[in-house]
């Protein structure tokens, strides 16, 4: 086995923990922007079709890569622990499987194109002209499907290196070349609907080629190329685990969001309105805490690789302090600015009215949450992931109960507090495992 000089697993300061979170909130921040520029270039078109079409065909190809988003979070904790371990070569192998998934998974997407677009598109219907322009956007756009998805395993290995200023990076200058490119195909050429896929899909072939270009000390040796080692059976059947526990998680979660949007509508359109608008603060909420949260992720793997329960112990009670000052600070900003905010999103009296009188659940998310948030990051670095899976499961299970009580009784006000106790129920589930979780680093791989 190569080794590397073990990083200090215990020196787990406010300054590393630091470095690590704002990058990522900085990257983040970003995400939004990209939609809202790919929705201004096509608005000057002065057609209503193209926004639409904008609109409906990036959230399908977004549901489509979504899925394969526990490739970032399964290779940031494997990865993390092999630095930790000081194993070089497991880290170089770590980044090899990444892009042999993120590739093949990428690919995938393409050869079934014909069956996900039609069933995606029965699932949301919309008028003929919106509905075709979206499947010409969605032509072009899968074509990118392989960078986009390597480009998960990329990041989630950054992360594990602890260099979330270059996924920083990397996410700037998509975005940058991205809204570049609209201008131009769109504005310039005259292109349409096809010149936002085209910006798109080419600033994300361009993101790979710069992630791997990030990636370049490690693909100038020879581990990554080890074959024996990248496809040995015993750590890709640990990576296939880790990965499915995660994805499973992550449709439990998505359970949770998508039960709480249709349980909403159910309570008219004031009130789904109303909601709609408060996530828009539960999006900048996690946005906020996925910093802490992959900041933890690393420090904790990096630990749990070098068998440091003290510094297992140490990267979550860090982290968690920054991620609860900002979670404290977010609800603050959401009681005492909310409204305004809600102003801005909305301009109808009524909706205006019933998001005021919900803004109070909203504000007491970050706070209810933020450790959820943190136990998440603390057990996906020890790739602990299915007391990851099995808690959520139970968290789901908790939150379905909950809501079919609390929501006949209150309304949208029991639907709320069902979310709540979503997030209580995680935290309280994930918290009673984590002391088998330091008693598991001295077995850590």
């Amino acid at each position: 086995m190569t080794v590397l000089t073990r990083p200090s697993a215990a020196a787990v300061t406010h300054r590393r923990v630091l470095r690590m979170a704002l990058p990522i909130v900085a990257a983040n921040a970003t995400v939004p922007l990209l939609g809202a520029v790919d929705t201004a270039v096509v608005g000057r078109l002065g057609e209503a079709a193209p926004i639409g079409a904008v609109g409906l065909g990036a959230v399908v190809i977004g549901a489509l890569y979504w899925v394969w988003g526990f490739l970032r979070m399964g290779t940031t904790g494997l990865t993390a622990q092999a630095r930790g371990a000081g194993d070089r070569a497991e880290v170089a192998a770590n980044l090899s499987r990444a892009l042999l998934v993120g590739l093949g998974g990428g690919i995938l997407l393409i050869l079934l194109q014909p069956l996900l677009v039609a069933g995606a598109l029965a699932l949301a219907p919309a008028s003929e002209a919106v509905e075709m322009l979206a499947r010409d956007y969605l032509a072009i756009r899968i074509w990118s499907a392989p960078a986009a998805v390597a480009l998960f395993g990329i990041n989630g290995w950054l992360i594990g290196q602890e260099r979330s200023g270059a996924v920083f990076v990397l996410q700037a200058a998509q975005m940058g070349l991205n809204a570049t490119l609209d201008i131009w195909f769109v504005l310039g050429l005259g292109w349409g609907v096809a010149g936002v896929a085209g910006a798109t899909a080419l600033a994300e072939w361009t993101g790979l080629l710069l992630g791997l270009w990030m990636c370049r000390a490690v693909l100038r040796g020879r581990e990554w190329r080890d074959r024996a080692r990248v496809l040995d059976s015993a750590r890709l059947r640990r990576m296939a685990r880790v990965n499915a526990d995660i994805l499973v998680r992550t449709l439990l979660l998505e359970a949770v969001l998508v039960s709480f949007l249709f349980w909403g509508a159910g309570l008219g359109d004031v009130a789904l309105a109303a909601n709609q608008v408060l996530l828009q603060f539960l999006t900048i909420t996690a946005f906020a805490l996925d910093g802490f949260a992959f900041a933890a992720e690393a420090v904790v793997g990096t630990a749990f690789g070098a068998r440091s329960p003290a510094g297992v112990r140490a990267g979550l009670q860090v982290a968690s302090l920054w991620a609860t000052a900002t979670g404290l600070a977010l609800g603050a900003g959401f009681a005492l600015l909310g409204g305004p905010a809600i102003d801005l999103m909305t301009t109808a009296p009524d909706v205006r009215e019933a998001a005021r009188m919900f803004l109070p659940w909203m504000a007491l998310a970050p706070v209810t949450g933020v450790a959820a948030w943190m136990l998440d990051g603390v057990f996906l670095g020890a790739t602990r992931t299915r007391d990851l899976r099995n808690a959520m499961a139970g968290a789901v299970a908790i939150y379905f109960g909950a809501l079919l009580i609390l929501a006949p009784l209150w309304g949208n006000h029991g639907l709320w507090a069902a979310l709540h106790v979503s997030f209580l129920a995680r935290t309280a589930l994930l918290a009673r495992r984590y002391p088998a979780l330091e008693r598991a680093v001295g077995s850590a791989p």
